[in-house]
């Protein structure tokens, strides 16, 4: 298991002893709820007080705490593909990933979006047909300069 996985379950672990939900965990570190996810999943470097904070608040080790504010390698868990969740996330992007390649080059031409300067939001909107997943990637656009 990767050092990013330990402390995703050991996070989680402590998410569940505290009995706290991530937004009561976001807004006590003053961040939005997917940020703080993400980032006490590793996948951020998390400021000192924050880490602290958090560290804190679900009675983390000092050597969690610290690994928390390293800059993480941010790469991909292949074991993680196969959850439904995130195959889901694939999927969609196996069979729209083309056409929104194609819609950004159309409006905003040849570039990316970056997934560096970028902002998530997950939501839920409720329907009569049942509630909706709601899940924004809004992310700045990045021409390509030569």
């Amino acid at each position: 298991m990767s050092a990013a996985a330990e402390l995703r379950e050991r996070v989680l672990t402590a998410k569940q002893s505290a009995g706290l939900t991530w937004s009561e965990i976001a807004d006590t570190l003053d961040r939005p709820k997917e940020w703080t996810v993400s980032a006490l999943f590793g996948m951020h470097p998390v400021p000192k007080d924050l880490a602290e904070r958090a560290g804190a608040l679900l009675d983390l080790d000092p050597a969690d705490v610290a690994l928390l504010q390293r800059q993480p390698y941010r790469t991909a868990e292949p074991e993680l593909a196969s959850d439904p969740t995130i195959y889901r996330f694939h999927e969609a992007l196996a069979v729209y990933g083309p056409a929104i390649k194609e819609l950004i080059h159309e409006e905003f031409g040849d570039g990316i979006m970056s997934a560096i300067n970028f902002k998530l939001d997950v939501s839920r909107r409720p329907d009569p047909g049942g509630d909706r997943v709601v899940v924004t990637f809004d992310g700045k656009f990045l021409d390509y300069a030569w």
